[in-house]
């Protein structure tokens, strides 16, 4: 499959906001997950219905503002829809009017009537088939408008881990405590892992890839990620979707992995983030949503959650991005074996089927615990 227009185009502006909101965000000694593609997606949307100074300073975040953005959201949500066993849901609740015109120039998103606490709690459980039970925000009478973004991974790995090799391995967490976790364990071609960058700013990189669904479209890609000790978070994740010249292979004709099983759970409230991004209007009565209602609008609140869970047969994640408004304004040798442990803080980068856009990432700081 040849990468879509779309990700092609804006592939880069996610990876873009990405980088820079780990930067500010994944912290060595705190374990995070998040969803750089969620967030892009829900803001995307408010986007286009921002004008004026709100909209520059969302369009320098995200690429897009205005009336480009919407027809770069419904682009980007199509093809990443067309990774396999991915789900992309946007859905809209309101009391407020909503202009028609950003209703036709988002067809791929649901508008509901007004904001309901249980009927959006149900839609969530549902996009996120029950990883995430309930919308992580509380719906007021002060709500004015509700905008979701859900996206949902579960998929097998194309090689499972066998599970006779998991077994209790050291893990030296980032605050350099030591514990027994269950680690699983598998050896993969050499072609799956390289390593980016030298000396102190090395990552290696693992790379598993989903099973194909027979769905037409490609199935997901994860990679994990070490970095040498000391080295950023956000600098550990960006390795993942480093580009191909960026790469180095290990000098091995296997490799060796150690991985252990890991279930993390993130809630995030991004709104003071999103003002140090350089999004400062938005939540403020200054705010310019004209595109969006008649009404005059403020960002309330930008909350994600997001759950990744990694075992021996495969990968489970969801994200939900909640924002709210309220009224403002061949060998014969013995092979070469280089070994990959993840016995000390990693990440980990969920991709679409090109290896182009985080859809998710995680940073795992403590002793993993295993789903």
């Amino acid at each position: 499959m040849v990468a879509g227009t779309a990700l092609v185009g804006h592939g880069g502006a996610v990876r873009g906001l990405a980088e820079r909101w780990l930067a500010m965000a994944a912290r060595p000694e705190e374990d995070l997950a998040c969803s750089p593609a969620g967030l892009w997606l829900a803001l995307g949307a408010v986007a286009a219905g921002a004008r004026e100074a709100t909209a520059r300073e969302l369009r320098e975040l995200l690429g897009v503002a205005g009336e480009e953005a919407a027809p770069a959201v419904t682009e980007v949500a199509r093809e990443l829809g067309r990774t396999e066993a991915l789900g992309v849901a946007t859905g809209v609740w309101a009391r407020v009017p909503v202009c028609r015109a950003l209703r036709e120039a988002l067809p791929e998103i649901g508008f509901g009537g007004a904001p309901d606490q249980a009927a959006i709690d149900a839609w969530v459980d549902e996009a996120t088939d029950g990883l995430i039970p309930r919308l992580p925000v509380t719906v007021t009478p002060e709500t004015l408008l509700v905008l979701v973004n859900a996206l949902l991974l579960k998929a097998r790995w194309e090689r499972p881990f066998p599970g006779w090799l998991t077994g209790e391995l050291p893990f030296t967490d980032a605050f350099g405590a030591r514990h027994g976790v269950a680690t699983m364990r598998q050896t993969l071609p050499v072609a799956d892992a390289w390593r980016v960058g030298r000396g102190r700013d090395e990552v290696s990189v693992v790379q598993l890839r989903c099973a194909a669904g027979g769905a037409g479209g490609l199935p997901a890609v994860a990679r994990f990620v070490l970095g040498a000790e000391g080295l950023a978070p956000a600098r550990v994740l960006a390795a993942a979707w480093a580009e191909p010249a960026r790469r180095s292979a290990f000098e091995a004709d296997q490799v060796s992995v150690a991985l252990p099983r890991l279930s993390l759970r993130s809630r995030l409230s991004l709104l003071p983030q999103l003002a140090r991004l350089g999004v400062r209007t938005l939540g403020t009565p200054a705010a310019d949503l004209s595109g969006l209602s008649p009404e005059r609008l403020m960002v309330s609140q930008v909350v994600q959650e997001c759950v990744l869970k990694v075992a021996e047969e495969g990968v489970e994640a969801a994200a939900v991005t909640a924002v709210t408004a309220r009224a403002g304004s061949a060998l014969l040798r013995p092979p070469r074996v280089h070994q990959v442990r993840f016995d000390r803080p990693f990440g980990v980068v969920l991709l679409d089927g090109e290896g182009a856009v985080p859809l998710f990432t995680a940073w795992q700081a403590s002793a993993p615990v295993g789903p």
